[in-house]
């Protein structure tokens, strides 16, 4: 521990390194202030009647609400946060493994390339977020009080209101945005990943109070807390597990220096798809809630909802299931073995006892498809985990920090903030977090 707290003062003096961690935090403190600043037109006094009564409330709106940090159910100019930008991301990147002239620009691009891209899905950034943005004055213009007052009133109510929330809308995630980008190159970490990530951690309090504040039975309560840690445990080493495979390279003589002759490693990660496939699986998942609730007098869509409902063992099922496909198309699209069997071939490399060309891209499909299979399960293990967290009674808000996109978005964000700082304290020859140096498969080179 003590290790630990001398490399949190060391952080504070490497003066670089300083500045980068106290421009992140400031950056992010504006993030949370602009959670909190009500929509121009929205009687803030009632929706805070309104949010009173919808108190456990989950759903698909529960849901983005949980990644925006509750900017959504306040109303707030950051309503969308940062998710129309993770939309259009999604959306290219997709668009790259099936359309040729985007597969062009992410292989052979090059950094012209990549601008294009990210160009391309800053436009999209703003078209998605316009509209989304129609849809929440829409929403707003609806809801009521429990004693039936309109949230936004009727004189305010109208085509001014709509255009008016779109435009701030729309304006506050391109300040986000560039936010996040700003965090990446002047700060520490991933922008965008830091936003949603400070975003989740800021319900964690009024979740941890709602668990406990009742009391209760001091070794349930105790229960529930070691089996959190356990998890987040579990989560941080599958999160890191790799299945290494090793390359020789030949010898090569240039001049009067020798090159090659060494043994390297591919890293094969056990959840080389990350989050993604959660959240494809959470947005087919939302489908039929969605369909369901345009027909509240129909009685077999009634019956569908009850059994798509988030804390249905069906809906687990189902779930789970999706994630494991997911998990496989995703690792697909992310990870090509004709890719890295071509540049070790051009390079000279090769996996011991197995011929270059198909027969090592074959062997490294195999071995992925393997460690996939275990790192698959293990993800939809711990995206269904909340809805069982909840039927022993644990609150909902609580429970969604058990497991799904939250905890793997707060372990994958923390790890990779950390991997940066340990690097900033290595170079400059400071002990990093780890008495080892290195933090297990962020820095080291496998």
């Amino acid at each position: 521990m003590a290790g630990f707290g001398e490399s949190i003062r060391n952080m504070f003096k490497i003066q670089e390194l300083r500045q980068r961690i106290l421009f992140t935090l400031v950056m992010l403190i504006i993030v949370r202030f602009g959670a909190h600043i009500t929509l121009p037109g929205v009687n803030a006094s009632l929706l805070a009647d309104w949010l009173a009564s919808q108190s456990g409330a989950g759903g698909l709106l529960g849901m983005f609400d949980l990644f925006v940090g509750g900017a959504f159910s306040n109303a707030a100019i950051f309503s969308l946060g940062i998710m129309p930008y993770i939309t259009a991301s999604i959306i290219f990147q997709l668009l790259g493994a099936v359309i040729p002239y985007f597969q062009k620009l992410q292989k052979e691009g090059g950094e012209e390339g990549r601008k294009k891209i990210t160009q391309y899905t800053r436009y999209a950034t703003i078209f998605i977020s316009a509209l989304q943005g129609w849809g929440v004055s829409v929403r707003l213009q609806n809801l009521t009080t429990p004693t039936g007052a309109p949230i936004v009133p009727p004189e305010v109510q109208g085509v001014f209101f709509a255009l008016s929330t779109m435009l701030i809308i729309a304006s506050s995630t391109i300040l986000m945005m560039w936010m996040g980008e700003q965090i990446t190159e002047r700060g520490i970490g991933n922008g965008i990943s830091l936003i949603i990530f400070v975003g989740i951690i800021a319900g964690l309090p009024l979740a941890l109070y709602g668990e406990f504040s009742g009391g209760g039975n001091i070794v349930i309560n105790l229960v529930i807390i070691l089996l959190m840690v356990l998890i987040t445990a579990a989560v941080v080493m599958v999160t890191q597990g790799t299945r290494r495979i090793p390359v020789q390279y030949a010898k090569r003589v240039v001049g009067r220096k020798v090159y090659g002759g060494v043994t390297q490693y591919i890293p094969l990660r056990v959840n080389t798809a990350g989050v993604m496939p959660i959240i494809f699986a959470q947005a087919i998942m939302f489908v039929p809630e969605t369909v369901t609730m345009f027909f509240p007098e129909n009685d077999f869509m009634q019956t569908l909802a009850l059994w798509f409902r988030f804390d249905s063992f069906f809906y687990a099922f189902v779930y789970g299931i999706i994630i494991i496909f997911f998990t496989y198309f995703y690792t697909a699209i992310t990870f090509n073995p004709q890719d890295v069997a071509d540049n070790m071939k051009r390079q000279g490399g090769f996996i011991p006892g197995i011929r270059p060309g198909p027969h090592t891209r074959d062997y490294i499909d195999n071995i992925l498809t393997k460690i996939t299979l275990p790192g698959s399960i293990f993800l939809a293990i711990i995206a269904v985990l909340p809805t069982f967290m909840m039927k022993l009674n644990v609150t909902p808000s609580f429970a969604q920090f058990f497991g799904g996109t939250s905890l793997l978005i707060i372990v994958g964000v923390s790890l990779d903030t950390l991997q940066q700082i340990e690097s900033h304290l290595l170079m400059r020859h400071y002990d990093g977090f780890m008495k080892s140096g290195k933090i297990r498969g962020r820095v080291g080179r496998g």
